[in-house]
């Protein structure tokens, strides 16, 4: 895929959806980097649900720990892995609380430190609560930036480092959230919705639907 393609496939996806933003509902850098550890292997409504209870009870690290680990899985419990992401969530706070007072760090490697912090979750928290142009990799972008061609890879990292050299600058900032809604909701996992997908005619995956 050209330069020229790749480009003109960001801005379509940029007149589509001219702000978006993470579907994971937060008001502060700290429920952020909660709800994106909560959200592995489940779904962003699922995540939405347990935090809107938990939130009014527990929003920052110190209340967190006041909640403490059995009654945190409690508010978590119909999320996925629910009890080894608690014990995630309490270390993490008593690490931002011990080493970054209690502030959600803004550097990749203090973020990464964290107890059930990977990389895909750093660059989500740096990228959204600190308007870093990092491209989180997921299971959607992973499957568009190979379907699409966009930036072809056998790996999250591969696609990650393709992504963050290929996208045009003006496009990085909210480039991984275009290509996740348009993973989410029309180039799907099982069949792409490829009649109504507003880069049809620029995609190059071989087995399109139309």
């Amino acid at each position: 895929m050209n330069a020229a393609k790749r480009l003109e496939i960001f801005t379509r996806l940029r007149e589509h959806t001219p702000h978006p933003t993470t579907e994971l509902e937060y008001e502060t850098p700290f429920e952020l980097l909660i709800a994106v550890l909560l959200s592995a292997q489940a779904t962003d409504v699922s995540v939405n649900k347990a935090t809107r209870l938990l939130y009014p009870v527990a929003n920052t690290p110190e209340k967190m720990l006041q909640l403490g680990e059995e009654q945190l899985a409690d508010y978590i419990k119909t999320i996925g892995l629910y009890r080894t992401k608690a014990k995630n969530v309490i270390a993490t706070c008593r690490l931002l609380l011990e080493k970054h007072d209690g502030e959600v760090p803004t550097e990749r490697e203090a973020l990464e430190a964290l107890p059930g912090v990977g990389r895909k979750t750093a660059n989500v928290v740096l990228n959204t609560a600190f308007g870093q142009p990092t491209i989180a990799v997921d299971t959607h972008i992973f499957r568009v930036a190979n379907r699409t061609r966009i930036a072809p890879g056998k790996d999250v990292r591969e696609v990650e480092d393709k992504l963050v050299r290929l996208v045009p600058k003006d496009f990085r900032l909210d480039a991984h959230h275009w290509l996740i809604l348009h993973g989410r909701y029309v180039c799907k996992a099982r069949k792409p919705e490829c009649a109504r997908c507003v880069i049809l005619d620029l995609c190059e995956y071989p087995a399109k639907t139309v």
